[in-house]
């Protein structure tokens, strides 16, 4: 988990980031919640999103987004954040040209740059969201959402309206998977291992879809020509 360092707008961005070994492996970014309420990339559903991506055969960068660690410049409004994330993304693509697929991911705060930032670039096919702060931020650039993913809620959050993430997952229609954690409150304390489940269950799940759809089928045999 090497420490990285990252040419931003507003000088260094400061990251973590775990290289797969496989080839053609595919690749994530994670982005962490709120800079101004004790966000950071070490946020402990950050941490645990990077390790289940990592499980799952995925490069993994997450990163502290301007002003938050080692990360200069300071808080812009989700305006800023959102070129944090652009540029680390370009990075990942940089030191992984052959990757098999692109993924975004993030918690709260997170998640709403993270789905910006999906609607901005074609090549990300697959997403998770934790708790999106539906009844905080519009939302209404994901109509219609361009690639499959999962967000998850929990129905004790005093932060981030479940009904407000429901109806907006009931929006994005079939290729999105809603799963509502019974009991979970914002930062999911005592049921960290139920969230990790479920998100570790996604991503093998659709992973494992997606390589069966990249198998190259069998040639065919070839028709036997007419001796002389």
């Amino acid at each position: 988990m090497p420490e990285i360092i990252i040419n931003g707008s507003e000088g260094r961005i400061e990251g973590r980031y775990h290289h797969s070994e496989q080839k053609g492996a595919p690749v994530v970014l994670v982005l962490h919640p709120h800079p101004l309420y004790g966000g950071t990339m070490n946020n402990k559903i950050v941490y645990r999103m990077y390790h289940i991506f990592a499980q799952n055969g995925f490069s993994v960068l997450r990163f502290n987004f301007r002003g938050v660690g080692k990360s200069q410049g300071k808080y812009d409004e989700g305006v800023g954040e959102l070129t944090d994330a652009a540029t680390a993304l370009d990075w990942l693509q940089l030191q992984n040209p052959d990757a098999s697929t692109c993924w975004i991911s993030g918690f709260s705060f997170g998640a709403w740059i993270a789905l910006q930032l999906l609607m901005r670039r074609p090549e990300i096919e697959g997403f998770v969201a934790v708790s999106p702060p539906a009844n905080l931020y519009d939302f209404s650039f994901l109509s219609p959402c361009p690639a499959a993913g999962l967000i998850t809620q929990g129905d004790k959050d005093d932060v981030v309206n479940e009904d407000a993430v429901a109806k907006m997952a009931t929006k994005l229609g079939n290729q999105l998977e809603y799963r509502p954690i019974a009991g979970a409150d914002h930062y999911y304390r005592g049921i960290e291992d139920e969230l990790g489940n479920i998100m570790h269950e996604y991503i093998s799940q659709r992973m494992a879809d997606f390589k069966q759809k990249r198998k190259v089928r069998p040639d065919r045999k070839r028709r036997q020509l007419p001796r002389d």
